[in-house]
Parts: structure tokens; sequence; C-alpha cells
């Protein structure tokens, strides 16, 4: 950015001195980007980078973690990121059923998974399928594969969300969206203008120095013109129109559906569940799996993390009780969980 001073991006945000502002970063990446490159040293006071629900695992329910359990216990090789495997269910994590026996396989992808599956033609192995946008499509090109090819030992366990009904859902909590490059890289720009003119602002970030520091300095300039704005600051991979052909394929396997984040309840049409057509590998109807609902740790304030009442270090076990070889909740769990952006660089003084 030049500015009519010919300010550096660095400059414009430093020198911001407006009202008290509230920048979520919707995205996990963001979050742990701008704490390891030092971008939070140049915020002026009143400038407040708040945390999202834009990690994947962070807002993964407790109860989907409670039914990857029950189908381990029945037998079914689980295939899944290694994230998820130390994420707490109810009473136990993934981590804890593998050290009694249970199999638990860590995949790099859903391809990988469903490649494991070909390999042991005696196991029953469910994917677990989570993650917005991003991967999603990832996900459904496995279902077609794994359809298409009668792979009869290969199932999804789904809990995919998409972020339009989440924005809604936060819009109170802050003045300005950082919003995820990756996500709208697939979906476009189109809701995020139509968010404006709604009266929701936002900037589309990248993910590196620059980028990060231009979206703030645009956030920080274009909310002194006191009106609802949407800026694209991550032009070289987010086009208008997004993806078209990943749309098409997530709109052929899935379908929306009511969904559970944590922290922020049930948010109508957010999550993603296998069409009809798909019913022969989705592990819900597959193995004929009860209804299980989680009870989150009530100790654990990760649900207020995520819709941005608080930061991380508020909660009384962060750093203590709660920490990345200990975690209690699963934002301490994530590479890219708000909690552990704040005890890797923030040292829990933040």
């Amino acid at each position: 950015m030049s500015g009519d001073a010919r300010q550096t991006a660095a400059q414009i945000v430093q020198s911001y001195d407006g009202p008290p502002l509230r920048i979520m970063e919707v995205c996990g990446t963001h979050t742990h980007e701008i704490f390891r490159l030092g971008i939070r040293s140049l915020l002026p006071p009143q400038v407040d980078l708040i945390s999202g629900p834009g990690c994947p695992v962070c807002v993964t329910p407790v109860g989907f973690i409670d039914e990857a359990l029950w189908l381990a216990e029945h037998g079914v090789t689980i295939a899944t990121f290694g994230d998820l495997v130390r994420v707490p269910g109810t009473e136990r994590s993934l981590a804890d059923a593998r050290a009694d026996g249970a199999r638990v396989q860590v995949v790099y992808s859903p391809l990988d998974a469903l490649s494991y599956a070909k390999e042991h033609a005696d196991e029953q192995v469910t994917f677990l399928s989570v993650g917005f946008e991003t991967t999603v499509p990832a996900a459904c090109l496995v279902a077609d594969q794994a359809l298409e090819e009668g792979v009869s030992n290969f199932s999804l366990l789904t809990a995919n969300k998409t972020m339009p009904n989440a924005y809604a859902a936060l819009r109170q909590s802050a003045d300005v969206f950082l919003y995820p490059g990756h996500v709208h890289a697939i979906t476009g720009t189109a809701l995020c203008e139509e968010l404006a003119e709604q009266g929701v602002s936002g900037v589309l970030a990248g993910f590196t120095a620059k980028e990060l520091v231009t979206a703030l300095a645009v956030a920080v300039r274009k909310s002194q013109e006191g009106k609802p704005f949407f800026v694209n600051a991550y032009p070289r991979v987010v086009r208008p129109e997004g993806t078209p052909a990943a749309v098409a394929l997530m709109d052929k396997v899935m379908e929306p559906v009511d969904a559970e984040w944590r922290g922020l309840g049930v948010i109508p049409q957010s999550g993603l569940q296998l069409r009809e057509a798909y019913s022969a590998i989705d592990a819900r109807k597959k193995f004929e799996m009860p209804h299980i609902e989680g009870k989150p740790n009530p100790a654990c304030r990760c649900g207020e993390v995520l819709q941005g009442h608080c930061k991380p270090s508020d909660c009384p076990l962060f750093g203590k009780v709660c920490t990345p070889q200990h975690p209690v909740g699963a934002c301490m769990v994530s590479g890219e969980g708000a909690c552990s952006a704040y005890f890797q660089y923030g040292g829990g003084q933040l």
C-alpha cells in the first residue's frame, strides 16, 4: 500500500490512532503465522487481534471423537490426520484407545486412507473427514473413487464444516474479519461481498509476512472510513469465482446439514454429510451407529476462545494443567489452535 503519505503497510498499522478495533483471525494458520512472524508487535494498543473458529480440529465437537472411539472399539481401523489422535473425547482420546490395542492409522490425506484400505482388505477402514471447504474436495474425490472402484472396506465419518453461516454467527464478535485465503480460493469472493453489503467488514489475507501486514493495514485504513467494506488482499490466489470444479465436486458428493461446532453450538446448514448415493461409504449408516452426544470438560474454555470471547491465557488451565504435552482441549492440540499458538509464541504472557 502507498497511501497519501506513501507509508509502508507496517507504518499504516503502527500509526493507527482510531477507536478500538477488533480484528478476528478466522483462520488458525493466520493466528500462528502472526505470532511466529512477530506481527503483533506492530499493533497499537487499541487494535485487538482475536482468534476465531478457523481451526478444523478445534471446532470438531467432542461427540465426533466419541463416535470415532465407538468405531475403534468395534474393530474398525481409524484413519486420521495426526492432530485428531490426541483430541480428548468425553472420557479419553484415540491415542488412549490405540494404547489399549485399537487400530488408529495416521495418514496425510484421504487418498492415503483409501490406499491403506485397499492394502488391508481384511480390515474395515474409516477415514475421519474433518475440515472446511479447503479440504472437502479431496475427501469428495476419494469418496467418488471408493464408490466407483467398489472398495467395500472403506468409509468416511464426516464432520466437515462450511464457513458462510459461521461468519453470520460470529458477526458480533469482531469489527473486521481476516478471512481465510485458502477457503475462499475454493469458494470465491461472492460471500464476502454479500457480507459487506449486510454490514460485515472483512479483508481476505494470504500467509506471508507481507500479505498479512498488508491485510492488517487495509483493515485499519478502511475501518476509518466508517462504512462496511470488503477487500481481497490475496488476489494472487483468490479469484472472484473461486474454483468452480471443486465446488461442483462438493455439491455432487455432499449436502448441507445442521452441524455442531465446539463452542458455537449447532449452526444451521453449516456442515456437510454424504449424499444418499454415497450411503454405502457413510460410516454412520454402514455400521448403524447409535446417536452419540459428547460431554466436553467443563473446565476447558476452548469454546469461549473459538468465539473470540476470551484469550487462551484467560483460561485457568492454560499452561498449567493444559499444555501441548497434556492437552485438555482441542485448541491446545492442533497445530492451528489458538491455545497452541499462545503457548508456543506467547509464553502464556499475552
